[in-house]
């Protein structure tokens, strides 16, 4: 029994993952919004650079969890008969997209239409990924993964970590963006979030193997989660503070609130980790 650590390099893998898809699409919005000011433009572009590192270090946390870099081929061997072989290559497609759609135009070298194509062809593989993560954990003899709130908390992850980190490079770009829609959209992430916590706590004591009960699987459950929550809130009102006294955020508060967010959602990530149990037996961390 654990708190799911054991699976480190999944849990970075899928919350750094989630944070991306949601920040290209709020900052790649706010790129398409940027009409005439080719210099602002220039800056929000430039600023996206940090979009595509981080998910860069989600894919080697996930090449180190195969044990050894020549396997990740391997994972590729059953593209639409497995949901893991689906997901590696769904995110490879959308990271080399996307790289690939940054660095052209970085080097001012995409055409205006066609760079608005590729952006939002980006967006969209950004949440077929995501979809693509939710399919590998549907897993009929794990009980406490195949449930509709795996799939909510993941689309979660993206609406509580992507918004702050796209108006965190925003802010850092100089660039005027009025994110009081994003962080409302962010705030009923929250909602949502703390909803899926209480209804899917209650609903363990249901699920038991021939030997292990789940609630038993994470005997902190409760209070990690109670930790998590203060971390979303502490994190969110980082951004949303300023917002509500009429100001414009700071970046530093901002790379704050991100980081509390994200270490909120990692220890919810490695909760759910820690939730494996199969039919017939339990497996523990």
């Amino acid at each position: 029994m654990g708190n799911g650590w054991y699976e480190w390099p999944l849990v970075l893998f899928t919350v750094l993952g989630q944070c991306v898809a949601g920040a290209l699409i709020v900052s790649g919005l706010g790129l398409l919004a940027m009409k005439d000011d080719a210099t602002a433009r220039q800056r929000i572009i430039r600023s996206m650079f940090f979009i595509w590192l981080v998910m860069g270090l989600g894919f080697l946390a996930s090449v180190m969890h195969l044990g050894s870099p020549m396997r990740a081929f391997n994972s590729l061997n059953r593209i639409g008969a497995s949901g893991l072989s689906n997901e590696i290559a769904v995110g490879s497609l959308f990271f080399t997209v996307g790289g690939l759609w940054w660095l052209v135009t970085m080097l001012g070298k995409m055409p205006q239409t066609l760079g608005k194509l590729w952006l939002l062809l980006t967006m969209v593989l950004g949440v077929v990924f995501v979809w693509a993560m939710t399919r590998v954990y549907q897993i009929d003899t794990v009980p406490t993964w195949s449930t509709g709130y795996t799939t909510v908390a993941f689309f979660m992850t993206v609406l509580l970590s992507g918004p702050l980190f796209a108006v965190l490079l925003l802010r850092a770009s100089r660039v005027n963006f009025n994110g009081t829609t994003f962080a409302s959209i962010s705030v009923l992430a929250l909602l949502v979030s703390v909803a899926v916590i209480v209804s899917q706590g209650m609903s363990l004591s249901t699920i038991h193997s021939s030997v292990q009960q789940a609630s038993a699987l994470v005997p902190d459950y409760a209070s990690l989660q109670v930790c998590r929550v203060v971390l979303l809130v502490v994190g969110l009102g980082c951004w949303i503070c300023p917002l509500v006294r009429r100001k414009e955020p700071h970046v530093a508060g901002l790379l704050l609130g991100l980081l509390l967010v994200l270490g909120g959602e990692i220890i919810g990530r490695g909760l759910f980790y820690g939730l494996h149990m199969t039919v017939g037996m339990a497996v523990a961390g």
